[in-house]
């Protein structure tokens, strides 16, 4: 089926497929366009099934389109999601630099549990 997507022109022009579906190293790039129709927890999941279309031999633009319904379980993780991203940036940026850059005490007060959050002093 993936063949036929990708080189038969008389093949349909629209594949489904679902999120694990990414997971097996395909590579789309006949695909433009690419449906979140249910949003997953991990942000990475996702763009992991995006990427199944940016890859090498892609010649088009490719549009990623999420659906969220206002006032849903769906809207609630789209929210998560973009915390996430956003803690994400925050704390650790692009790249790995901002941990080879940290000195020993900046490192081990990341690493170190906090006692203070999981003992509650009575």
């Amino acid at each position: 089926m993936i063949d036929r997507f990708q080189h038969d022109p008389q093949a349909p022009p629209v594949m489904i497929l679902s999120l694990k579906a990414g997971g097996v190293g395909l590579n789309l790039t006949r695909a433009n366009h690419v449906f979140h129709f249910d949003r997953w927890w991990n942000p990475a999941v996702e763009n992991q099934a995006t990427d199944r279309v940016f890859r090498i031999g892609q010649t088009k633009n490719v549009q990623v389109h999420k659906f969220v319904c206002t006032g849903t379980l769906e809207e609630k993780i789209h929210d998560m999601i973009e915390s996430k991203k956003q803690l994400a940036e925050q704390v650790v940026g692009a790249g790995e630099e901002w941990l080879t850059e940290m000195d020993t005490d900046q490192l081990r007060n990341l690493l170190i549990l906090d006692r203070d959050a999981v003992i509650e002093e009575s």
